[in-house]
């Protein structure tokens, strides 16, 4: 009886040691996790600095080449351009031109 009870036991153990080893990762899979979120990290960094360089190159083009309207802004409170072809816009955090009308503009001093 004694040495049926120490089998049992022995391979209660070896089932339970198994099902615990299949639990965790491998070092391997826990390498390729880690290394998925770091490019998405990088990935997201790189977005944002690409689209800031493209805000700054935007604007400094712009102050270059059209004219700042002085005494309006944009309805969300940005610097307003003014084109060869008279047109107003103004540029978002990813360097895009929004072209707005006049009658959308507001008034500096009223904010």
């Amino acid at each position: 009886m004694k040495k049926i009870s120490v089998f049992l036991l022995s391979v209660f153990m070896s089932f339970a040691m198994i099902a615990h080893a299949q639990e965790d990762k491998s070092t391997g899979q826990k390498i390729k996790d880690g290394a998925k979120k770091t490019g998405k990290a990088i990935g997201k960094g790189a977005k944002k600095a690409g689209q800031k360089t493209a805000e700054l190159a935007s604007k400094g083009a712009s102050k270059v080449v059209d004219k700042t309207y002085e005494g309006k802004t944009a309805p969300n409170g940005r610097t307003v351009y003014i084109n060869d072809e008279a047109k107003y816009y103004w540029i978002d955090k990813k360097g895009k031109r929004h072209y707005v009308t006049e009658d959308q503009l507001i008034d500096k001093n009223s904010q």
